[in-house]
Order: C-alpha cells, then sequence, then structure tokens
C-alpha cells in the first residue's frame, strides 16, 4: 500500500492533469475549426460582441488546457477556467429551462460535468499541479 501511496504522489498528478486539460485543449481547437459555427451558437445565446467573447474563450479553454497540461502557472489557470465556467455553465446548460425532457436530461449532464470539471479547477488551484510539471508554483 505504501509503494501504491508513492506511486500516485508521483503520476497521479500527471496523469490527472492530461485528463482534465484534454477536453479544454480540444474544445479550443475545435472553436477554432469552427470559429463561424461556434459565433453563430454564441449569437443565438443573446450574447454580445460573440466574435471576441469566442477568441477569448478560445485563449482561456486552448491556452489555459495547455498551462495546465505542461504544469505551468496551473494554479493562475486553474481558476481562470474555474471563473470561466460560472457563466458558461449557467448561459449554456440552464438545463431548469428546457421543456424536453430528453434535451433537459442532456443539458443537465453537462451542467453536472461542468460542475465535476469546477471541482478539478479548484483541487488545481489549492495543491499546484504536482510532479513533472514545468513551473513549481506554490502558495
Amino acid at each position: 500500500m505504501k509503494r501504491l501511496c508513492e506511486l500516485s504522489k508521483q503520476f497521479a498528478p500527471l496523469m490527472g492533469r492530461i485528463l482534465i486539460s484534454h477536453i479544454f485543449i480540444i474544445a479550443g481547437f475545435g472553436k477554432i475549426m469552427g470559429f463561424s459555427r461556434t459565433a453563430a451558437y454564441m449569437a443565438s445565446k443573446d450574447l454580445p460582441m460573440t466574435e471576441v467573447l469566442l477568441a477569448l474563450t478560445i485563449l482561456v479553454e486552448l491556452g489555459g488546457g495547455l498551462l495546465i497540461l505542461f504544469g505551468w502557472k496551473a494554479r493562475w489557470s486553474a481558476l481562470v477556467i474555474f471563473l470561466f465556467l460560472i457563466p458558461v455553465t449557467l448561459i449554456f446548460h440552464n438545463f431548469w429551462t428546457i421543456q424536453d425532457a430528453m434535451a433537459r436530461t442532456h443539458d443537465m449532464q453537462a451542467f453536472m460535468k461542468n460542475i465535476a470539471i469546477m471541482g478539478a479547477m479548484l483541487y488545481i488551484l489549492a495543491y499546484g499541479s504536482g510532479p513533472f510539471s514545468i513551473g513549481k508554483d506554490k502558495c
């Protein structure tokens, strides 16, 4: 058991960063590749200046995801992503307003996924990037 604990302290933070950053890196690239489609979707939610907001979204998702992946400024990146996810989750996954049961369930799952990701960001904020990271950010 002691060996398992030692191994997990060494490698679990790296694996966790790889897994949690993956969703943001893929999403950021996807938004670049489908910029106009994503901007139109954002506009359908009555957001102003969608192209500016979309560029900032790409910066947060792709930039923040890469910083967390490599463990450089991971605490700051986690804080930014955490704060970013609050309005994103409330605006894009407001399942409580949806009448169709299937669509409501889908949006509720996306809402809960974002809540879980916010928890991971708080964990990174509290404990940093761990071993095998470019920057050893300490509180």
